[in-house]
Parts: structure tokens; sequence; C-alpha cells
């Protein structure tokens, strides 16, 4: 089972699932691959993005980035099941 980064719940780290690169822009997924975003590497949603669709804080490794609402919502992480 999987869920959008941007539904995950804060300060939990996770594994990456999977990516729909095809929902992001050539430039979004060159950015998330530059940060070493794949699958199978670890993240954590610092702050949730605001209500009116602001960014996310998210911490990929050592890393702390912001990235927009849509992308977190493009980047699937894995949830153990119950």
């Amino acid at each position: 089972m999987s869920l959008s980064l941007a539904r995950s719940a804060r300060n939990v780290p996770a594994t990456v699932a999977s990516v729909d690169w095809s929902s992001l822009a050539p430039s979004e997924a060159r950015r998330l691959r530059e940060f070493g975003l794949d699958e199978g590497v670890e993240v954590e949603l610092v702050r949730p993005g605001g209500w009116a669709g602001g960014p996310a804080a998210v911490r990929i490794g050592r890393m702390t980035v912001a990235l927009r609402r849509h992308v977190a919502e493009a980047i699937r992480i894995a949830v153990p099941a119950e």
C-alpha cells in the first residue's frame, strides 16, 4: 500500500515507493533527481503545505527542501500493512 508524501504523517521517516515522473514538468523531475530522490530513498514530511496549496517542507537525506504540493502528491511512500 502507498500514500502520497503530501498526505503522510509529519516527522515520520518513510521510504519512497514510486514517483509519478509523468505528472511533473521536466525541470521538476530533474530537480528531484538532483536531490537524489528516487525509489527506496528515505524522506520525511517536516511541514505540510498550507491550506492554500503552499509548499511543503520535506527532508531528503540530510537536506530539507520546499516542494510544491503537486510535486509532493506525485511522490508515493510505502505504508506498512497493519
